[in-house]
């Protein structure tokens, strides 16, 4: 670092030894000082003043900036936010294929108290019991005089309570905004979406979460803003929808069974255009799930479509016989020996009724042979049994999109056995949900394609692996159509809407093992229109019992059949489907003329 002299020494002693006088010097060197001390604070001004130009410049041209801005753009209500907003996420709305509104959303209020800021605490409690009767008053009492500094008294409101809660007049009491979830058409399609609840909260706002169904299924998706609230379409007709239900309550109450199900399918793209399950409930007012020892079937909470795991008795033939007739072993008019009881170690299996000594593969569907299926399964053996009701998706849930669906797992035996394979042939020792068994029929109905049931409304066909050729569909069609015009599901003709069906009389079984000799699972597995077949329609009832020609009935063909058919009478026209008319059988008079 150089240091300037304050005093110029050297000139000092020069001046001094010539006789001049050093004053001048100094004041010369300390005017020089000066000098440069203000052309140093000279610039630093300047470049302040420069600095302060730039800034202002700056400034007014970003004022310009937003005032163009503010001119050319559209007026608009300023938003307001508030504590709490960020948790306050939108909820797309839930739509069938129609795009008719299944769930949306609907602006309400909470209610909450503040009970350091009330004036008369035990008035407001007085006031509140005759608004919300389920409020406990002692309760309410002693938290508002309490130490207590806030809490909830009602997480959703309506506008009415809320005009009465505002009537009040106690400052204590507040209101928060809430966006809760509304289903307009109650109870419809209650299991399918499921329902939807409260999340994380503020006093300002609280985000809805699916609790069960679609809802819950599809929950991140409804949240996503990246969705730009685009609706979920549901392959779900809502008018098909609320047909099914009305016919299948009827039905239920009839039929006087405790539960009841029914699933309306299409064969080729597998979507589900109804399911119902009763009882049901109110998503609007979810009921709280049944406690620990208590049967879950007996909740209506419980989807009977997806996750009643039942064995489905005799609609488990037609696999039998198809996959018998896919392997070559036999064909529709192949005769089986049927004389019985069929015996395989200690135990023995018999009919229903006794059909005689043999049977063609075809009357062993239409009477329904419980020995002829079981001699088919001998044919066809454990393996390749197995191997085939796999490709059906028999042995693993199905892929149906609610969550519920993923409890519906079949229950297989621990040691498949040949005898094993032969009950299943007739549908006992292999419990599955009525879900897997409509998508077992749609490959009948499709050709022999599997195709997997959804929820989700679909663009066409989404035929997956082959099952079966689609001649043993064929026939296997055939064979269904005649158990309904001649065999045991007589009472499921539907005039011009050609069905064809098996029906299904399973024992239920006891929570600790055995059977009821007195309850029974009855189902009805058909095909709709068999001579152009479209839809796949599965109802099953749970302990159904009519009296009929003075006695107890409880078969399928007396109570699920009958339910079905009232069905398609009513879903057919809705489904745009027009009566068919089948040719009368020619007359043996023969007109001549003169």
């Amino acid at each position: 670092m150089i240091r300037t002299p304050l005093r110029p020494l050297a000139r000092v002693l020069q001046a001094r030894a010539r006789g001049e006088n050093p004053d001048l010097i100094e004041r010369e060197n300390l005017a020089q000082r000066h000098r440069d001390m203000e052309g140093k604070a000279r610039n630093q001004a300047q470049g302040r003043l420069l600095v302060m130009a730039g800034f202002f410049v700056c400034a007014y041209l970003a004022i310009g900036g937003r005032m163009a801005v503010m001119a050319t753009s559209e007026p608009a209500e300023p938003t307001s936010y508030y504590a709490g907003s960020g948790i306050a996420n939108q909820r797309a709305d839930i739509v069938d294929r129609e795009g008719r509104i299944l769930a949306t959303n609907f602006e309400t209020h909470s209610l909450y108290a503040q009970p350091p800021q009330m004036i008369e605490p035990l008035v407001v409690a007085d006031k509140l019991i005759e608004i919300f009767p389920d409020l406990d008053r002692e309760r309410l009492v002693k938290d508002f005089t309490g130490k207590r500094k806030f809490l909830w008294i009602k997480k959703k409101i309506s506008p009415e309570q809320m005009q009465a809660v505002h009537d009040i007049g106690d400052p204590g009491l507040m209101f928060g905004p809430r966006e809760m979830r509304l289903y307009p058409n109650g109870k419809l399609a209650a299991h399918v979406l499921g329902g939807a609840s409260f999340g994380k909260e503020g006093v300002s706002a609280a985000e809805v979460i699916g609790v069960a169904g679609v809802e819950k299924q599809f929950d991140d998706y409804l949240r996503d803003p990246a969705n730009g609230g685009k609706p979920l379409a549901l392959s779900l007709d809502l008018s098909v929808q609320d047909a099914s239900e009305q016919v299948l309550a009827g039905g239920m109450k009839l039929m006087n069974a405790k539960g009841a199900t029914s699933i309306l399918m299409d064969a080729f793209t597998g979507e589900v255009i109804s399911v119902v399950s009763l009882p049901d409930f109110d998503p609007n007012e979810r009921p709280r799930p049944p406690t620990s020892g208590f049967d879950p079937s007996e909740s209506p909470l419980f989807n009977r479509a997806v996750q009643g795991v039942y064995e489905l008795g005799s609609t488990f033939k037609i696999f039998a016989t198809a996959q018998a007739m896919e392997l070559g072993l036999v064909g529709p008019e192949t005769i089986v020996d049927i004389r019985g009881p069929l015996r395989w170690g200690r135990h023995k299996i018999r009919d229903f009724h006794n059909y005689g000594k043999e049977l063609s593969v075809t009357k062993i569907i239409v009477k329904s042979s419980n020995i002829g299926t079981a001699r088919l399964a001998q044919q066809i053996g454990v393996e390749r049994q197995k191997g085939f009701l796999d490709r059906l998706g028999m042995l693993e849930p199905t892929p149906f999109e609610i969550v519920e669906a993923k409890g519906g797992k079949p229950l297989l035996p621990p040691n498949w056995s040949e005898l094993s394979a032969m009950t299943i042939s007739y549908g006992h020792g292999i419990s599955t949900t009525p879900m897997h068994l409509a998508a077992g029929y749609a490959t009948l109905a499709n050709g022999g394609y599997y195709v997997a049931p959804t929820i989700l409304k679909q663009n066409g066909p989404q035929l997956q692996g082959r099952v079966m050729s689609t001649r043993v569909a064929e026939d296997s069609l055939t064979m269904l159509r005649k158990v309904v015009s001649e065999g045991t599901a007589s009472f499921a003709e539907v005039p011009g809407y050609s069905v064809g069906g098996k029906t299904g009389t399973a024992d239920k079984p006891k929570p600790r093992g055995g059977y009821y000799d007195d309850k029974v699972i009855a189902t009805f597995a058909s095909v709709f229109p068999v001579h152009n077949p479209r839809y796949v329609l599965v109802v099953t009832l749970d302990e159904p019992e009519i009296l009929a020609h003075g006695e107890k009935r409880r078969t399928a063909g007396w109570t699920a059949a009958p339910v079905a058919a009232e069905m398609v009478k009513r879903i057919a026209p809705l489904l745009g489907l027009r009566p068919h008319i089948e040719p009368a059988a020619q007359s043996s008079v023969t007109l001549t003329s003169n």
